[in-house]
């Protein structure tokens, strides 16, 4: 919690400079994924359809949200992506730590971030794919920060334009129907519903969503996508299990999270760390049973649950936390499993041992928050104020 000096500072920087500098060196579009969907915004812009493409799993809004990129070079685009996505994950760890009132210039603010560029191999991979998880990536953190300061309905408004963008956050409206906040809710649900109906209004084929892409999700069949699916779903078929029991046992696994979810929300301990361990545990649940679901999906719970690590019963001080994490740091072979093909059973492990941790942290080990009012304090001897439950 002490103040972190310049050359702290340094070497985050020199980090987050040669990771994107190398991304610029490295990629076109911004990266693969920011390409597909930049592709079907310069193809509707041409009047063809975006929903050609099978790989493009986006609502209509994100059509329009993409123009703008498509109008761009791509020499700008090669350097504007790889530096947003940089920004976007910063941002959103900033969001992470004044929601767990813990300083911006902290040791741990500088080290955390540090860990995630440089130890945590997802989160390079996102900034080389321009993946646009990333904008979940900093709405979460904001979402709760705004709902944690009782601004339930801003909260709702940036989840909301989140989804329209990319519907990954669509689990979080469960935690706005446990919180009984229906104005945020209905935004939750509106502002994606009405700007996705728009947009399509504006593509000549204004139902494709639903006649392509949805069966294609429901389906999860597609080669390439399924070699690095982390979900149980996914995964287990390639083991030798078949298709139905392993996807009746995610749903399973899923559905006990949400329950887990909903005890931890309302148990005892700190409102930031309720809202931040409910959310994770919904994601979490969520990433279980979605197709597709990859490794740097886990970049929207992460950050939060490492902002929380000050708390004396914060789920990032159980040692299976960061051994669920320990598949995912780079530069480490694993026999068997060095293959890009097989590197989503390395996800499914992290993924599976870090929902069973937040969920079993719900459910028993929340009672040790009871009393734990924040942070520890800091060298000047302030202790930043956190609100009870």
């Amino acid at each position: 919690m002490r103040p972190a000096g310049g050359w702290w500072w340094a070497g985050l920087v020199g980090v987050l400079g040669a990771l994107t500098a190398h991304t610029v060196l490295v990629t076109s579009d911004g990266g693969m994924d920011n390409g597909i969907v930049v592709d079907a915004a310069r193809t509707w812009l041409d009047g063809g359809s975006p929903y050609d493409d099978r790989h493009f799993l986006y609502f209509p809004s994100a059509v329009m949200a993409a123009v703008p990129q498509a109008l761009l070079p791509r020499s700008v685009l090669d350097v504007l992506v790889p530096v947003a996505v940089t920004v976007a994950l910063a941002l959103g760890w900033a969001c992470a730590l004044l929601l767990h009132r813990v300083p911006l210039r902290s040791r741990l603010a500088v080290l955390g971030l540090l860990g995630l560029a440089a130890g945590f191999a997802p989160f390079g991979q996102l900034v080389r794919l321009g993946n646009w998880t990333v904008t979940a990536v900093l709405a979460l953190p904001l979402c709760l920060l705004l709902a944690s300061r009782n601004r339930w309905v801003a909260a709702g408004a940036v989840i909301g334009v989140a989804v329209a963008l990319k519907p990954l956050l669509a689990p979080m409206a469960l935690l706005f129907l446990f919180a009984r906040r229906w104005g945020a809710l209905a935004l939750v649900v509106l502002v994606p519903a009405v700007s996705s109906v728009v947009a399509a209004l504006f593509l000549p084929d204004p139902t494709g969503f639903l006649t392509r892409t949805l069966p294609f999700l429901l389906s999860g069949d597609d080669a390439f996508v399924r070699l690095y699916e982390a979900s149980p779903a996914a995964v287990l078929p390639r083991l030798g299990l078949p298709r139905a029991p392993a996807t009746a046992l995610a749903l399973l696994m899923a559905a006990t999270g949400v329950v887990c979810a909903y005890v931890r929300w309302r148990g005892p301990g700190p409102v930031p760390l309720r809202l931040t361990e409910t959310s994770a545990g919904l994601m979490l649940s969520a990433f279980l049973v979605s197709r597709p679901s990859y490794n740097h999906y886990l970049l929207v719970v992460l950050p939060l649950l490492l902002a929380g690590l000050p708390y004396a019963g914060a789920v990032a001080r159980r040692p299976w936390f960061w051994l669920s994490l320990v598949p995912q740091l780079p530069g480490v072979t694993w026999p068997w499993l060095e293959s890009g093909k097989r590197r989503a059973f390395r996800d499914a492990f992290t993924l599976c041992a870090l929902a069973v941790t937040v969920s079993y942290h719900c459910v028993r080990g929340a009672r040790v928050t009871r009393g734990a009012d924040g942070p520890p304090e800091t060298r000047e001897g302030r202790r930043p104020a956190v609100e009870s439950a």
